[in-house]
């Protein structure tokens, strides 16, 4: 697959992975501690930058062979997706999957990779743009600690 490049005066692309794997909630601060002593997943001015999804629910079924008991139905798991992404380096790549399967409590980790292209802003076009949190006179979704 060949991601375009995009070029323009707004913002910049970068090619790279979207990571997502699947978890039980309470499992999600384990791997995120696990990838990041990999790699800072640093997106522009900020690091640590990651999704994760609401509860879901994850099915599957046991097959003979598997730490498991076999199944006759389908089980079901109340699970998060986590996603986040990682540059075009290989090397980078191996080391932060490894490190989610020794992180993550499944026998077969369900991880998803995908090549991606994400947008990077250039600095210093917004800072009288009326849309960004910082020209409102009240912010009511961002963290009190980010506010300056």
């Amino acid at each position: 697959m060949t991601l375009p490049k995009l070029d323009n005066d707004r913002f910049t692309t970068e090619a790279g992975y979207l990571v997502t794997t699947q978890t039980p909630e309470v499992c999600v601060e384990v791997i995120m501690k696990a990838v990041v002593a990999c790699h800072d997943l640093k997106y522009g001015d900020y690091d640590q930058v990651a999704f994760r999804t609401s509860p879901g629910v994850q099915q599957f079924r046991s097959l003979p062979g598997g730490r498991n008991a076999p199944t006759e139905e389908a089980v079901t798991i109340p699970c998060v997706e986590l996603s986040f992404f990682l540059p075009a380096n290989e090397t980078v790549l191996t080391s932060v999957l490894k490190a989610i399967y020794d992180a993550h409590p499944y026998e077969e980790p369900v991880i998803f990779v995908k090549e991606s292209l994400r947008t990077l802003h250039i600095s210093g076009l917004d800072e009288d743009n009326p849309n960004r949190y910082w020209n409102w006179e009240e912010d009511p979704w961002s963290p009190e600690q980010n506010r300056g």
